[in-house]
């Protein structure tokens, strides 16, 4: 969820709670005078299906649309941040519309590697609203000069495998504040079994060694593995790339989402 959009939230709740009560004086203020009288909405709701609320949801929906559509019409339909990630080459993007996972591919000698992530990690408003506080008091008192990093923390997962074998490594990360931290890290013996999503594929996962949690390790090979994985790509640039453009993708879902709804509603 966009900073934006968690702002003008937290304002309509309150708004909303405002209007409310209003609204509620005002009804029974014109229920004691008599003035009420009772409407058949029936009429222009069968346009829009058989309930009653069609309208008025179609309307919000619209009017939540074109608020949305209106606060991106400046903006570029790629952001430099992307233009620049793609113009790296390393990393290639498989980005499919109305999905939540988003997955990065690229080639390291013999080797493919496959990270995926998926923006339903994002927690927007708390942390948006948290890193703003967090700026306003180094802002306020100067005791602090390094830069708050509007990250969410993001769950990724990293497959390797290699064609000389069948093997294959799987890498549990967490993604947050500029750094993946390792969960842990798991070797399949049937290189398949990283990545395959069928029932069968499952079952077998079930029965195999995990690996141990990555931080009992021994420093040293921690160390090591950190930098097996920095030589890859999975460094610092890119634990900043995949927040960033999860945010992105979220707010992009997010318009899809309206239109889909707002499509069936008034279908």
């Amino acid at each position: 969820m966009s900073a934006i959009r968690a702002l003008r939230q937290l304002t309509t709740a309150s708004s909303r709670a405002a209007v409310l009560r209003s609204t509620s004086a005002g009804v029974r203020a014109r229920s004691v005078s008599g003035l009420m009288s009772p409407r058949a909405f029936s009429v222009s709701a069968r346009s829009f299906g058989q309930g009653t609320a069609d309208v008025a949801l179609s309307n919000k929906l619209q009017e939540e649309l074109k608020y949305e559509k209106e606060s991106m019409v400046d903006l570029p339909k790629e952001p430099e941040f992307l233009q620049g990630f793609k113009a790296q080459g390393r990393w290639q993007i498989e980005d499919t519309p109305l999905h939540d996972e988003v997955t990065l591919t690229r080639k390291f000698g013999n080797e493919n590697l496959r990270l995926t992530f998926s923006i339903v990690d994002i927690r927007g408003e708390q942390e948006d609203f948290d890193n703003e506080a967090a700026s306003e008091e180094n802002d306020e008192d100067g005791s602090q000069e390094e830069e708050v990093l509007n990250t969410y923390p993001i769950r990724a997962s990293l497959t390797v495998t290699k064609s000389s074998t069948p093997g294959s490594l799987a890498v549990d990360m967490m993604c947050q504040e500029g750094q993946f931290v390792i969960d842990n890290i798991t070797y399949y013996q049937e290189g398949s079994l990283a990545s395959d999503l069928t029932a069968e594929a499952d079952w077998k996962r079930r029965g195999i060694y995990m690996g141990p949690q990555f931080d009992t390790l021994d420093i040293g090979l921690q160390e090591e593995f950190d930098k097996f994985l920095q030589e890859r790509g999975i460094d610092q640039s890119l634990a900043l790339f995949i927040p960033e453009f999860a945010e992105f993708k979220e707010q992009g879902e997010y318009v899809r989402w309206l239109e889909g709804v707002k499509g069936f509603v008034d279908a």
